[in-house]
Order: structure tokens, then C-alpha cells, then sequence
């Protein structure tokens, strides 16, 4: 296990190899890691509520984990309450963890975060069901279900 301070050298480290406009990227087991051990973290799921219903979601420890959707389903409208929503389970300088089903809403998600004031705002790389294979399935290449980490099916 690592400590806190090698998990955020090593999103810090992505954020400047990759010029990330938040303070870092975590992988799965990173995030899973910041979460054991500092119970401020928050993992904040960015997918929609069909998602959620449809695939499941991870298990993580009580108050850690909250579901604040980047776009609504159906129609992927963006949510115009995400910020406020947001600032209903974390302060600004709460670290915290976005995650979507491919790494790519929760980039967003972080970006706006940080453009609000989040200074511990985290993309979650992999997100929860990962790329697909060359059968174009999920789950089976990488993410959090992938990675093994603790998550609950629909």
C-alpha cells in the first residue's frame, strides 16, 4: 500500500506530463488506495442514473461515495444543477474523485471542477467499465470492475 503523499506525487506527476488543467489523474487502484486512506475523499460518479441502474456502481466506504450526473439521460442533456450538486457533498477543498464509465465525461467533470474553485479536483483514468475489447465489450481490458475493485451489479 502506498502513502498519501506517493498517490498525489503520482496524479501530480500525470497532471504536469499531461498538462491536465485539475490537479491530477489517479488509476483505479489509486483512487480505491486515497479512499482507504483518507476518509475525506470523495468518489463522485458522473455517469447517469440509467447507468448506474443498468451496470452498478463501486462499494466503497459510508459517505465516500456520491452520484452527481454530468448529463441526464435520455438525450445526454448536461445538467445545469452539476456544480450546485456538487457542493452539496464536497467543499472545495474536499479531494475529490470523478469517475465515468470510459475516463472521458469525468476529464470533464474535473475540469469544471477546478474551474469553480475544487483545488483536489481528480479524473479517475480508466473510469468504472473501461475501454472496450476488440468484441466491443466492457469490462474486459481495464477499469475499475476489471482491476478487481469492489463494485456492486445492477
Amino acid at each position: 500500500m502506498s502513502s498519501l503523499e506517493q498517490l498525489y506525487a503520482q496524479a501530480e506527476k500525470r497532471r504536469n506530463e499531461n498538462q491536465l488543467p485539475y490537479a491530477g489523474a489517479v488509476s483505479p487502484a489509486e483512487a480505491f488506495e486515497l479512499l482507504q486512506l483518507d476518509p475525506r475523499t470523495r468518489l463522485i460518479d458522473v455517469r447517469t442514473r440509467a447507468e448506474l441502474d443498468w451496470v452498478g456502481r463501486p462499494v466503497i466506504g459510508d459517505g465516500q461515495y456520491a452520484h452527481v450526473e454530468w448529463t441526464r439521460y435520455p438525450g445526454a442533456v448536461p445538467n445545469a444543477e452539476f456544480l450546485d450538486q456538487l457542493r452539496a457533498v464536497a467543499t472545495p477543498d474536499t479531494p475529490v474523485l470523478f469517475l465515468c464509465r470510459s475516463a472521458a465525461r469525468s476529464k470533464l467533470a474535473a475540469i469544471e471542477a477546478a474551474k469553480a474553485g475544487f483545488t483536489h479536483a481528480y479524473d479517475l483514468l480508466e473510469g468504472f467499465e473501461g475501454d472496450k475489447d476488440s468484441q466491443g465489450h466492457r469490462k474486459t481490458v481495464s477499469g475499475w470492475c476489471f482491476r478487481g475493485l469492489p463494485w456492486i451489479g445492477a
